[in-house]
């Protein structure tokens, strides 16, 4: 498939899927169990088919491997999304987990024992900045909102320090998956779709645990409004419509992400996935009006300007730009 079609599938399946899940998320803070949970299956039935050949494949990397994958994705992704109901923004949310590569560095030197240039360290200085000046301005705006009512106001904060620290805990062990997913790949080879499937097929038995915050959601999806669905004319209730479609765009998105990692570098993929996060951050921002400052701004420019950085983009688009002006210096 070309590398244009997958930046498509990227752009489109991810960006429509933080509208989907904001959509949820406005309606039902507490809903993310049940989002969840129906991403896992999806891709767990379509990887069984189509990856598993029905449970006749031998995975190719030894499954208590997979196991130990499965726990720490299975806590990243019901921790990132029960932050949503910790008095947590979704730009914040977007925000944070952008930070990302600050997680891998300080792993990747403690347990690595890697070393990286001074541009690097640089890139990340300027991420950090950037992720403590949007979440140090959010904790004001928590706090001028929370004065509003001074019963509550310190029982929100609470619940605003707790989700970011969740979404800290998330961060980190999020960059330790991928460390152990990089020393599997150079053991066993790059398996991504077999890693995706029992990533996703592994964990849900564990929803069980979660089952009646899960069955809670599904009875308030069915109570909402109906919604008929253009062009088949089908009639459901517009929660049910919003996680479909949830659901089909996060497919399309992993899927996206996957197949630019069989065209293009990685340095390509890690530019388009941070792009995607940008316009997704700015979109979610304007349409959904959300509380954005100047400081918040400065705080994502930050952001995105050390991820680019750390990328070494620059590097890349010099000689581009060079050999763009010789023609004009003749």
């Amino acid at each position: 498939m070309h590398p244009a079609v997958a930046v498509g599938l990227v752009f489109g399946g991810c960006c429509s899927n933080v509208v989907f899940l904001e959509l949820l998320a406005r309606q039902f803070p507490g809903c993310g169990n049940i989002v969840t949970f129906s991403q896992f299956l999806f891709i767990a039935v379509e990887g069984f088919i189509f990856e598993a050949n029905f449970g006749r494949k031998r995975p190719a990397i030894p499954i208590r491997n997979y196991f130990i994958m499965v726990a720490m994705f299975f806590t990243v992704s019901v921790v990132n999304n029960y932050a949503l109901n910790l008095n947590i923004a979704m730009p914040l949310h977007m925000i944070f987990r952008s930070g990302s590569l600050i997680a891998s560095m300080a792993l990747g030197i403690i347990i690595l024992k890697k070393r990286y240039s001074v541009s690097k360290y640089a890139s990340i200085a300027l991420v950090s900045l950037g992720i403590f000046t949007c979440t140090f301005m959010s904790a004001k705006q928590v706090a001028s909102d929370s004065s509003l009512n001074q019963e509550d106001g310190p029982q929100v904060f609470l619940w605003w320090l707790l989700g970011i620290a969740a979404l800290t805990f998330a961060l980190l062990m999020s960059a330790r998956m991928g460390i152990f997913q990089e020393t599997l790949y150079q053991r066993f080879g790059k398996h991504s779709k077999e890693a995706l499937f029992y990533n996703h097929a592994l964990p849900l038995p564990g929803f069980l645990l979660l089952a009646p915050n899960i069955y809670h959601h599904a009875v308030l999806f069915n109570q909402s409004e109906p919604f008929q669905v253009p062009v088949i004319g089908l009639t459901l209730p517009i929660m049910w419509f919003y996680l479909l479609m949830n659901v089909i765009t996060q497919y399309v998105c992993i899927r996206g992400v996957f197949i630019l990692t069989t065209e293009c570098t990685s340095l390509t993929v890690t530019l388009v996935v941070t792009l995607r996060k940008f316009v997704s951050l700015i979109f979610s921002i304007l349409y959904f009006q959300n509380p954005f400052t100047g400081w918040h701004w400065l705080g994502t420019a930050f952001v995105f300007v050390g991820t680019l950085m750390y990328t070494e983009v620059w590097n890349s688009l010099g000689p581009f730009l060079r050999r763009r002006r010789r023609p004009k210096e003749e």
